[in-house]
């Protein structure tokens, strides 16, 4: 039980850059770890605001088909999705070991009430104050891309 519990981590994720704590949790996966992601929606992408919202709408409401909308390709536009979709791009998920890895990671809005009292870990090599230009908020693109959760602006 003791051992279970120490192979476990909650991790903040509010002003990390998603990218990078993507791939610091990729590893922990890899490695075997349960990742607790909370305060998804307050993770942040850097770049020009405009310009990263723009490339996500593309990305997600661009792609369509010749045939019936049910065939076309589902993207992701929750924060939870999306940053899962990211670790998701960072592991070998073709295979056993990939995908048992992926089934570790828990992804949160907020906090939830069973991991309030945990430590919460924040890594300083993720951290958006290292950043040297502007960036926005992961909550803010998954409202644009039409998400209606907690972060309704």
């Amino acid at each position: 039980m003791s051992d279970q519990l120490r192979r476990e981590i909650v991790v903040d994720a509010s002003g990390q850059v998603l990218g990078r704590l993507a791939s610091i949790v990729a590893k922990l996966l890899l490695l075997g770890w349960r990742v607790h992601v909370v305060n998804a929606e307050k993770m942040v992408l850097s770049g020009d605001p405009t310009m990263v919202v723009q490339a996500y709408k593309r990305t997600v409401l661009g792609v369509r088909s010749h045939y019936s909308h049910k065939w076309r390709p589902k993207r992701p536009r929750s924060p939870q999705r999306l940053f899962k979709y990211a670790v998701r791009g960072m592991l070998p998920k073709h295979n056993r070991r990939g995908r048992e890895a992926l089934s570790r990671l828990r992804v949160y809005v907020g906090v939830p009430k069973e991991l309030e009292g945990r430590e919460k870990v924040r890594f300083p090599e993720a951290d958006a104050s290292r950043l040297g230009r502007s960036y926005v908020e992961l909550g803010r693109v998954a409202y644009e891309l039409g998400w209606r959760g907690v972060t309704a602006r």
